[in-house]
């Protein structure tokens, strides 16, 4: 969404429940803000708001909402394509919000033999004001009948309709980015989606009914005067009082960018970006279209004993900032950056494994992992992931030769490391949620947060951001040193306190209490008693903007400005609403061969012409095509319970009688057709694995789908568990049944990654499955049960610990226990 409207879900923003009248949530786990969203949702319910919960599973959220719409997995974005359409077909968008903080109305070179085919109109008299974001596009004004600049005083521009300019230049057909998306999703009805998706026809129409009543019926004025950034002072905030909210369920599919750049657009037409009601950033955000951080784009950029020019991570706007050598071939190991995965801003990491195991695009010598468990349920193909980890070359050589494993637990990976690092909980240790990193703030105002130890570290352990400026230090990377070589930080809280984003910026990674006297807010010199503040303020900074600059942030004058003031942003350009991204078409372009600068390999000129299309559209997830959807007509997913976050927390004993197995649910008349009894064994089986369960039966799943909750089942012996502990014989990992890479196609003619060939994001809910009874009494598959980590005290031997009421169903589970036991 970041690429769409400079913000996200989460912790860039979120649905406004204090004031919305409809919220519509989509692929949500119920471990996605918990609390503090469940406790807004109860708010909600109790004014009289509608909750719609669109998902495969009625689970956490959905279980209380008023309306559960089934959908099939990977659909979302033919669903909201559909509505779209209803929304144009109908006139019922927000044409005012559409035509003024959208791009719209901006004109688009719609002349095929131009090398600018697709991109925006620039008056190249006009000043471009800043280059990233340039501000001399035109609108096709009505009133006047012709080109103007956007934004011009007393225009209105056209949404609809194409153009020819009659300035003299060689450009002659244009069109307003509007009337493309109108052509985009002319064919997108609800007929169409509604056999994508499983969602009746009239189910998709009576959505659109709803959306277009809530808008049109019951907009919200608040009388907050603010001034936009052209200048122009309004009098009140309006806004549509319509919320959504989605998650990793809409994203980890190979589709995922394009059915969040769908969603986006939609919420977008309907006037509730940042907006009472409806959509609200969260500061930093927004940030501009893409955000102005670019990555590394040359290997030259990164040279031993010399700091990156920038940082290493960034937004590519096109073809030049892919980080790539002059062949066009990636430089980094999870090929994030390159033509194969080209705004992989969160990286690649289900790749890395793989690719230095075969030594694509090079081999490493040394893995570094922390808190990740690469070996179990952080992996996809975990089984061979696992072989992977383990293997020697012809020489008898280790092919990944050096593991470093930082982990607070005894996880899976642990047992590959040739080196752990004891890391601490977050009990022992100095923490800082920052704005620099992963902000936690309010729709009000940026706020951020400390924790500070409870207790001491126990043993060897070393919080692992200790260790990151020991080592910073002692490599004296010129960060973590004086001009003369010295060390600069004591220590992690006298990097958090001293560090700032440039000499003498006043920007550091904790807003509160900044100046030599702690009065400062947001911008300030160092305070050597900033820890100590936070203390004595229950650990929070909450900085409250004025009313006047909480709203429309991506278009607000005085608060784009203020923002740049306060090191949130480099430019105080307003940040429209990208409907059409050029981006994507600069992409396109350079596949098509249009442009002059970089091309890409011709084995993904295909692809990548295919996918950077700059109008969101539905395409089915890459894994059906290479699957036989007969054999494997079943969708599976899985999802985080709230009681647990990843595998954390597996062995603490409260939490063993919550989830200290994980079965396999499924909709009854799926498996009674399949043979399968409710508590009954059974495999499941892709084209890539196999593994054994448990089936339960569940009506809140629709059918085409089968799901179970994410790492309760582990490896024998992990997570200080007994070897015979119930997570590992009686639960089990789906991951054993996901592929972390496709075959190669016809078309490409080599591997990829089973990921969104945009984003490089995992598609980790694109796998197909069959399931089929089985005779067993555990999980398959099993492995050699983990050694006790050296002085790794209190193994847990209990088996099982979970409690069920009047159906003597403990004694027995017991009983087998001690068999069991008794066997081995």
């Amino acid at each position: 969404m970041i690429y769409t409207m400079g913000g996200s879900f989460w912790e860039f923003g979120g649905p406004d429940l204090d004031r919305s009248k409809l919220f519509i949530m989509i692929g949500t786990a119920e471990d996605h803000h918990s609390n503090p969203l469940k406790i807004a949702i109860l708010k909600f319910k109790c004014a009289g708001g509608r909750f719609i919960a669109i998902n495969p599973v009625r689970t956490g959220y959905a279980a209380i909402a008023d309306e559960w719409v089934p959908i099939r997995p990977g659909t979302d974005g033919a669903l909201f394509m559909a509505l779209m359409h209803e929304l144009i077909a109908r006139d019922a968008f927000d044409h005012e919000f559409v035509a003024r903080y959208t791009n719209a109305g901006e004109l688009v070179d719609m002349n095929e033999a131009s090398e600018r085919f697709g991109l925006f109109i620039e008056d190249k008299s006009a000043e471009e004001v800043n280059a990233l974001f340039p501000q001399n596009h035109l609108w096709w004004d009505k009133k006047t009948n012709r080109a103007v600049a956007h934004h011009a005083e007393d225009a209105e521009p056209a949404l609809d309709g194409r153009y020819t300019l009659d300035d003299g230049t060689p450009v002659a057909p244009v069109a307003p980015s509007f009337t493309l998306l109108r052509e985009q999703v002319k064919s997108c009805t609800p007929e169409w989606a509604a056999d994508i998706t499983g969602i009746p026809v009239d189910t998709i129409r009576r959505l659109a009914d709803e959306m277009i009543q809530v808008s049109r019926d019951q907009q919200i004025s608040l009388p907050i005067q603010w001034t936009n950034a052209w200048g122009k002072t309004h009098e009140s905030v309006t806004g549509a009082p319509i919320a959504f909210h989605a998650m990793r369920g809409l994203a980890a599919h190979s589709n995922g960018f394009q059915s969040i750049r769908a969603l986006a657009v939609l919420m977008s037409m309907l006037g509730t970006i940042d907006r009472p009601g409806g959509f609200r950033h969260k500061s930093p955000f927004p940030r501009a279209v893409p955000p102005s951080a670019k990555p590394p784009n040359h290997p030259d950029q990164v040279k031993p004993n010399t700091p990156l020019a920038a940082g290493p991570l960034g937004w590519p706007a096109a073809p030049e900032d892919l980080f790539i050598h002059d062949d066009g071939t990636p430089v980094r190991i999870d090929k994030a950056f390159s033509w194969e995965y080209p705004l992989a801003v969160h990286g690649v990491m289900h790749s890395v494994i793989t690719n230095a195991w075969r030594g694509d695009p090079y081999p490493i010598d040394t893995l570094m992992i922390f808190m990740a468990n690469m070996a179990w349920n952080s992996s996809m193909n975990t089984m061979e992931v696992r072989k992977m980890l383990a293997d020697r070359d012809e020489s008898g050589q280790y092919k990944i030769p050096f593991i470093v494993v930082c982990d607070a637990f005894q996880s899976e990976m642990t047992a590959f490391a040739d080196l752990v690092l004891p890391d601490t909980t977050y009990l022992e240790r100095h923490d800082a949620m920052s704005m620099l990193d992963r902000p936690i703030s309010e729709f009000d105002g940026p706020v951020d947060s400390v924790r500070v130890p409870v207790v001491p570290p126990t043993g060897e352990c070393r919080p692992f951001q200790e260790v990151l400026v020991e080592l910073g230090s002692r490599l004296k990377l010129p960060a973590f040193t004086t001009p003369d070589g010295q060390r600069k930080y004591r220590d992690y809280p006298d990097f958090i306190v001293n560090h700032q984003t440039a000499p003498g910026s006043g920007v550091g990674f904790l807003i509160g209490w900044r100046g030599k006297d702690g009065k400062d807010a947001l911008v300030g010199e160092p305070n050597p008693n900033q820890w100590e503040e936070y203390a004595k303020n229950n650990c929070v900074f909450h900085y409250t903007m004025p009313e006047e600059m909480q709203y429309m942030r991506g278009q607000n004058g005085p608060y784009l400005k203020w923002s740049v003031e306060k090191g949130f942003r480099k430019f105080d350009t307003p940040i429209l609403i990208q409907l059409y991204s050029d981006v994507m078409q600069k992409f396109r372009l350079a596949a098509q061969g249009r442009t002059k600068g970089r091309q890409p390999p011709d084995h993904l000129r295909a692809r990548i012409a295919e996918y950077f299309d700059p109008l969101p559209f539905w395409y089915a997830p890459l894994e059906r095509a290479t699957t036989d959807l007969d054999q494997y007509p079943l969708a599976a997913v899985t999802q985080r319970p709230m009681a647990m976050y990843h595998s954390w927390d597996s062995q603490n004993a409260w939490l063993r009688q919550i989830h200290g197995e994980n079965l396999l649910y499924m909709n009854p008349r799926m498996a009674k057709q399949n043979g399968i009894d409710d508590g009954g064994w059974i495999y499941v089986e892709s084209q890539w694995g196999k593994v054994r369960c448990m089936a339960r039966y569940s009506e809140a799943v629709e059918p085409g789908t089968v799901w179970t909750w994410n790492a309760i089942g582990k490896a024998s012996g992990a997570w200080n568990l007994g070897a015979n502990a119930n997570e590992s014989q009686r639960g089990f990992l789906l991951n054993h049944v996901i592929t972390d890479e496709l075959p190669a196609s016809s078309r490409e003619g080599v591997r990829f990654s089973n990921s969104d060939p945009i984003t490089g994001q995992a598609a980790w809910y694109d796998v197909r499955v069959r399931v089929y009874p089985a005779e067993a009494d555990d999980t398959l598959p099993q492995f050699q049960p983990m050694r006790a980590a050296p002085g790794s005290v209190g193994k847990i031997q209990r088996v099982v610990q979970t409690y069920f009421a009047g159906h003597g169903e403990f004694a027995a589970r017991l009983r087998n226990a001690v068999k069991r036991n008794a066997n081995n």
